[in-house]
């Protein structure tokens, strides 16, 4: 049976009107009006993380979608 390797999870996404980050669906960090400063701080966590040898994903979920005009 093949093990798989727990992965860290970092979720970008809106709360109350702002983007945060949510490390594994709990604690929540980088709090911004912009949703690239919140993926920038997701993206230093997981850099952090995968220095220190763990997997790493980010996700983005809330965007809005681009119509074709």
């Amino acid at each position: 049976m093949r093990m798989v390797p727990h992965r860290t999870v970092l979720t970008v996404k809106r709360h109350d009107g702002l983007w945060c980050v949510e490390h594994e669906g709990g604690e929540s960090f980088g709090h911004s009006r912009e949703k690239d400063v919140a993926k920038a701080a997701a993206n230093r966590m997981a850099r952090a993380a995968q220095e220190m040898g763990r997997i790493c994903q980010v996700r983005i979920i809330g965007e809005q979608g681009f119509l074709p005009a």
